[in-house]
């Protein structure tokens, strides 16, 4: 019987793009080694994006790796600029609602992988705690790896993972007026 390894816990944050995209690689990589894969998107969920449609397909093959969008597919960058109370809410609710399934997703031990995708902005804007986070990591299965995405990683939550990696922003196509592109961005 093989002895159960220790999963690993990653985090990809900063202020460069990058960090969901790095996920999703190691999620593919996951699957193709034979591995079961949830993907749980906090922020996104408005909009169809080739991510989606990508690990749609391949989940389809053998039904080893899912992605859940569950949110409605904006992120403020800025507490400041955030003046809708009404959204704010709407958003904090998704928010909840997405976090009581990834506690019963984490704890089911169905999976090897679990990815948070924009946790991180979730626990910023309040809508989640670092302490329910870094609850559930400690109490996982002990081979559940897990990756965690999204600015502002908490210090606890770095404190606790295996690997950080911090996207830096250099430059960005946006800065010079070039709009987001479909099959680059999303």
């Amino acid at each position: 019987m093989e002895s159960l390894q220790k999963g690993l816990v990653l985090i990809n944050t900063g202020t460069g793009k990058g960090k969901t995209t790095a996920s999703l690689g190691t999620a593919i990589r996951a699957w193709g080694d034979g591995h079961r894969v949830l993907i749980l998107q906090f922020i996104k969920g408005a909009w169809k994006y080739g991510e989606l449609k990508a690990i749609e397909a391949l989940g389809n093959i053998d039904g080893r790796i899912e992605i859940r969008p569950m949110g409605d597919g904006f992120v403020f960058h800025n507490k400041k600029n955030q003046t809708d109370e009404e959204s704010f809410q709407k958003k904090a609710l998704l928010a909840q609602k997405a976090w009581a399934m990834v506690t019963e997703e984490v704890m089911s031990d169905r999976w090897d992988l679990v990815i948070l995708d924009e946790v991180n902005y979730a626990i910023h804007f309040g809508m989640i705690s670092a302490g329910e986070v870094s609850d559930l990591i400690r109490n996982r299965p002990k081979r559940l790896n897990m990756i965690l995405t999204g600015r502002y990683a908490p210090q606890e939550l770095i404190d606790l993972a295996d690997t950080v990696t911090e996207m830096t922003l250099v430059k960005h196509a946006y800065q010079q007026g070039i709009h987001a592109r479909k099959g680059i961005e999303f």
